[in-house]
């Protein structure tokens, strides 16, 4: 039985900013991010993200806030409900080809594979996703002015 059908329940990959919105307690996707992390504990069905995503989450905290922030965001990380995706060569050709159909960031490219392939739906703030079309769910979050 496929992802998308297990026991009913609705997936989600997060973007790397849904989980930096979580960590600078941004207001309006904290909150949402709490509430899909605390359903996918009570449910048992972990959240997804790739392994590219989950990197540029660590790089984006050191960037803003300093390299032992990105260790404690790290370590934060690693006690979520969340299931890292390795970026194999398959995936990264899907992603290459999204990136360059669609105009998207490299990364954002590898989020937008992850929820296509299991029909699932990306949890971002980046309304960039909007030129990927019908075959991408998106569960919007507010967007951050930087």
């Amino acid at each position: 039985m496929s992802s998308r059908f297990l026991r009913g329940t609705r997936r989600y990959v997060l973007d790397a900013n849904a989980l930096v919105g979580l960590f600078e307690d941004r207001e309006g996707t904290a909150g949402k991010v709490e509430r899909l992390l605390e359903q996918a504990l009570r449910q048992d069905v972990p959240l997804l993200m790739s392994a590219v995503n989950w990197g540029e989450v660590f790089y984006v905290t050191w960037r803003r806030h300093g390299e032992a922030s990105a260790h404690e965001a790290e370590a934060k990380l690693r006690e979520m409900p969340i299931a890292v995706i390795d970026a194999n060569r398959e995936r990264a050709s899907r992603a290459g080809a999204l990136k360059q159909k669609h105009s998207l960031g490299y990364a954002d490219a590898f989020a937008a594979e992850l929820a296509i392939e299991r029909g699932a739906w990306l949890v971002t703030a980046d309304p960039e996703f909007s030129k990927v079309g019908d075959t991408l769910s998106v569960y919007p979050l507010p967007r951050h002015e930087k």
